[in-house]
């Protein structure tokens, strides 16, 4: 039986009705459930943010907001600081408890805290749920009680543990909230001031999602994906990184297809190559453990011995990476299928990492936030990770002295070239194989085309020798 009349459901990073924790408890609980979410207050500029991902989330509180519509709800939409606008949304609804799913960044952890003191002064009960991970950071234990540095083990533990199924969908969440509780209209890209984009960017919401992730499945790209995921052209990844991201789909159910699917082949090939994607979770769920525990490695180096490193980029060197002019066709071809799209291959984003930090000699924090105002699946930890480990300064980073040869990385991932013509229309007409090397003749690959804005040995070598002197004090 409800054990209160009125209780409130904060929407967060989790906009969708299916095997939603927080909401399911909330609809158990309450005779009623108010359903909000609350929108952030910036305008025009975020260092961690822009259009393409603020378009999507755009499109995913609509569907949101049509499939409460369906089950005779509404949801309430309101803007400012998410602790003061629930305690505000507590006193009008009359409500006697929040439930909302966990968050792991120190933002949303900051936000929870103050929630919690809020709910306490009214007295009102407040729920948090475990939701965007299959195990929490303080999950995951050395044998000593302590948490993880390294992937490896940790991933040996986290698959070991026993994983949580999914729950159902509440069929009904009571009374729509009343018209005179005040809500802000769908938003579009004017609430932050931002301009219109153009980019191609996934359907949002959450029954494009779960089509997404059937795909993903039936199609058999999980069968295939430890053979092709460093195949940039061509869609070999499960694409997922939105729909995770925002919680249009739920992590517990997308593992538990994927374990039912592994059951159904037998060939080792297959099983291995899903395997590979299972891990890929568990480094997701590692990025998180390593932001929970370590909330400075947004503002300095994971491993201590690389903090304070000088990083002697130019700035002209970083707009023209950022503009995908680079002289090098696969890190072009990354930067310009992120700008068009909202999204990069996953090999491409370490190749185009790898040659900002070593070749370009840029700080790990430019491309770090430019990624983030730029990826429609941009996750804070995962995107800090990956930044981390390609400058060789991060938690199980690539060591300092691994440098990747752009030359090399496409004669090995994209030799035909079809990635690269896809995303660079200039090169469309040079052949793979001069594509997979640097022009010996002082020309261009193709007219209109930039010259290599550096030479990847010397500056290979540049990086040696910033990173010895750093280590020798």
């Amino acid at each position: 039986m409800p054990r209160h009349k009125t209780v409130i459901h904060w929407f967060r990073r989790d906009l969708r009705l299916t095997d939603n924790p927080a909401l399911t408890a909330a609809a158990a609980d309450g005779e009623r459930v108010v359903p909000a979410y609350v929108l952030s207050g910036w305008k025009s500029a975020h260092g961690w943010t822009g259009g393409m991902r603020q378009q999507f989330l755009c499109g995913c509180l609509e569907s949101l907001a049509r499939n409460l519509e369906s089950i005779g709800s509404r949801l309430i939409l309101r803007c400012g600081r998410a602790d003061l606008e629930l305690e505000r949304l507590i006193r009008e609804a009359e409500a006697g408890a929040v439930y909302f799913n966990r968050d792991y960044d120190p933002y949303g952890r900051e936000m929870e805290k103050k929630l919690r003191e809020a709910c306490a002064r009214l007295g009102v009960e407040c729920h948090g749920f475990k939701d965007r991970v299959l195990h929490e950071p303080d999950e995951v234990k050395t044998g000593s009680g302590g948490h993880y540095r390294v992937y490896t083990p940790y991933s040996r533990n986290w698959l070991s543990l026993p994983k949580t199924a999914p729950v159902s969908r509440p069929s009904r969440l009571g009374a729509a909230p009343e018209a005179s509780l005040q809500s802000h209209p769908l938003p579009g890209l004017d609430h932050w001031k931002l301009a219109p984009t153009h980019a191609r960017i996934p359907a949002p919401g959450e029954k494009a999602a779960r089509e997404r992730m059937k795909a993903f499945i039936e199609d058999r790209r999980l069968n295939r994906y430890g053979m092709q995921r460093d195949i940039p052209a061509g869609v070999t990844t499960s694409r997922l990184g939105q729909d995770l991201r925002f919680g249009l789909i739920s992590i517990r159910e997308l593992y538990a297809r994927c374990m039912r699917a592994r059951e159904d082949v037998s060939a080792p090939q297959e099983r291995t190559s899903m395997d590979t994607y299972i891990k890929e979770l568990a480094w997701r769920e590692f990025y998180f453990a390593i932001l929970w525990f370590h909330p400075e490695v947004f503002d300095e180096e994971f491993n201590p011995e690389f903090r304070g490193i000088h990083w002697p980029g130019r700035d002209d060197h970083f707009e023209t990476w950022c503009r995908g002019m680079t002289g090098f066709p696969i890190v072009d071809a990354g930067i310009r299928e992120l700008l068009a799209t909202g999204f990069m291959h996953n090999r491409v984003r370490m190749i185009v990492a790898m040659f900002l930090t070593k070749d370009l000699h840029c700080h790990w924090r430019l491309g770090e936030s430019f990624f983030m105002r730029h990826l429609v699946d941009g996750e804070n930890a995962s995107n800090n990770g990956g930044w981390q480990w390609s400058s060789g300064t991060g938690a199980d980073a690539a060591p300092y002295f691994r440098i990747q040869n752009p030359w090399t990385q496409t004669r090995r991932y994209d030799p035909g070239g079809s990635y690269i013509r896809q995303w660079v229309p200039e090169l469309r007409g040079v052949s793979p194989a001069r594509l997979c090397e640097p022009p010996t003749d002082g020309r261009p690959l193709a007219p209109g085309y930039p010259l290599p804005m550096v030479d990847h040995a010397t500056e290979r070598d540049r990086t040696l020798a910033i990173f010895a002197r750093h280590k020798d004090g």
